[in-house]
């Protein structure tokens, strides 16, 4: 399924990653996955949220510096080797996996993938492209 991720530009020093969550608490916006990756000056916090447009919105109102990306959300069997099968997949049909993070249930698990070609990829996750 294609959704859409917030990537949030933020300075690299202590509590910005609070102000941005503060935020967020502060409109009911509700995470359902995150990852930070930073360099020495700033980091990009990924999100996957509840409301992406609401978010967006608010986000900017209140003078942060966002993207919006479509990204790929794979459900995931919980067995062993099953986000091997998918990778290998997308990589056998010339797919480059630019980034991924992934967040887990008891049940299952779901994994955000950032791909360059969004659609064939989404085709053969789904069994809609043969690869």
């Amino acid at each position: 399924m294609i959704i859409q991720q917030i990537s949030v530009f933020v300075e690299n020093k202590p509590g910005t990653l609070a102000e941005v969550l503060g935020v967020l608490k502060e409109n009911e916006i509700n995470l359902r996955a995150l990852s930070v990756a930073d360099t020495a000056d700033f980091g990009i916090l990924r999100m996957i949220v509840q409301e992406p447009e609401k978010a967006e919105r608010i986000l900017r109102d209140a003078d942060f510096t966002i993207k919006i990306t479509p990204v790929l959300a794979i459900d995931l069997e919980d067995r062993p080797g099953n986000l091997y099968e998918y990778v290998q997949k997308l990589g056998t049909a010339g797919i480059n996996i630019e980034y991924m993070y992934a967040f887990a249930s008891i049940k299952d698990a779901k994994v955000v993938l950032k791909v360059d070609d969004l659609v064939r990829a989404k085709g053969i996750v789904n069994g809609d492209d043969p690869a």
